[in-house]
């Protein structure tokens, strides 16, 4: 008889089992292919300054890490043409501290510059702050908080999350150089959408369902910036951002410029120092948390390392593998679904990153405990190999 309960038992544990399996365990989309992030003790806090120390002393190669330096630095154009690598900057830091720090073209460890769509990743910690106090719900339909989002049932379809995950279904056209006519960034950013980006952005013809298909645009992010104006205010707006985020962090000097509305135009023109970009890396390297205390909730980096659900139904193209997006982040998980590989096949599997035009960059590797940003100017496509970079940090941890 007792045989008889336990083989029972054993049967329903393992049924259960296999029904989790099944289930998204995250409170926000996932689970990740990826590793759960490791456990960080003691994590050196760089609010007022970050630490500096040999490389050695955190087990990486002084030597070998002067590789990645000179790859970087580099110049293979001239200021003439703006042709070739144009490294404005390149931070690496591990285990909390500086190991590597240099700069080219005027720039310093005091001087701001452009982000470009790295701040995107920044709108998106502004979300997950204003998740965690509840005052949106990320499957939340737009339309709730931004009225604009409302004008047929078809845009009343767009949520929070598809925003974020840029499968918003709006129909931009994400083109700067390579289209400027047909450009809707160019548009929202210069000409006919400058006073509000966000109104602008919501009047778009959908080209997909919403949620169906990734698409890169900075549309969706401005929405999202003028949706969090909405929510707050405009005075509670500029606090979340100046006391709530970059004040938390010790950051005292960032520009964010604003459309003729109020609106930080969250797609492209935030200023930040190398140094601080970092610590925006480093609240994520520590899962939300920052000196003991949590500004993101629980799941949100996971969240964040999860591609976007909406790559299962985006038309297949070459183009889809630079992506990896995740939530106005990139992953390096590769998308098995639709045959999708790792973007960095030389770096962990596990890194994660914020990009912006002409060469801004913001990596977080959780396994090997390292940030880098590395900021430049880029105008000529394909002569800085962002795995290149990251294979020769990589190559230099030497424990």
């Amino acid at each position: 008889m007792m045989d008889n309960c336990m083989y029972r038992l054993f049967l329903f544990i393992f049924f259960v089992f296999l029904l989790d399996c099944g289930k998204d365990l995250s409170p926000f989309g996932g689970p990740p292919s990826i590793s759960p992030l490791p456990a960080r003790i003691k994590p050196e806090w760089p609010t007022t300054e970050w630490k500096e120390t040999k490389p050695e002393s955190v087990g990486v190669s002084s030597e070998k890490l002067k590789l990645a330096g000179e790859y970087a630095f580099t110049r293979t154009g001239d200021e003439t043409d703006r042709k070739g690598k144009r490294t404005d900057a390149l931070l690496i830091i591990r285990n909390g501290k500086i190991i590597f720090e240099q700069y080219a073209r005027n720039f310093t460890k005091d001087s701001t510059h452009l982000t470009w769509s790295v701040s995107k990743s920044i709108i998106q910690a502004l979300y997950g702050i204003t998740i965690k106090n509840g005052q949106i719900k990320l499957d939340d339909p737009g339309y709730y908080h931004f009225e604009s989002l409302g004008k047929d049932e078809a845009h009343k379809k767009i949520t929070i999350r598809h925003l974020l995950n840029m499968s918003s279904g709006l129909d931009g056209e994400e083109g700067y150089e390579s289209g400027p006519l047909k450009s809707s960034v160019i548009a929202m950013l210069y000409t006919r959408g400058r006073k509000n980006m966000g109104e602008f952005c919501s009047e778009l013809p959908l080209r997909a369902e919403p949620g169906t298909q990734v698409y890169y645009s900075s549309c969706d992010t401005n929405i999202l910036s003028a949706i969090l104006k909405k929510v707050y205010g405009q005075e509670a707006y500029e606090d979340l951002v100046y006391s709530k985020l970059f004040g938390t962090l010790g950051i005292k000097n960032a520009p964010f410029e604003q459309d003729e509305s109020g609106t930080f135009v969250g797609s492209s023109y935030l200023y930040l120092t190398a140094r601080d970009l970092a610590k925006i890396g480093y609240l994520y390297l520590n899962d939300g948390v920052w000196e003991g205390n949590r500004l993101l909730p629980e799941g949100w980096v996971d969240f964040t390392r999860t591609p976007a659900p909406g790559y299962k139904t985006t038309p297949f193209s070459e183009d889809l593998s630079q992506d990896n997006y995740t939530s106005h982040w990139y992953a390096n998980t590769g998308v098995p679904d639709r045959g999708v590989p790792e973007p960095w096949p030389d770096a962990p599997k596990d890194t994660f990153a914020g990009l912006g035009h002409w060469g801004q960059m913001l990596y977080v590797i959780p396994s090997l405990d390292i940030i880098i940003v590395r900021y430049g100017d880029d105008r000529e496509k394909g002569t800085f190999s962002k795995n290149e970079l990251l294979k020769l940090v990589k190559e230099s941890v030497i424990r």
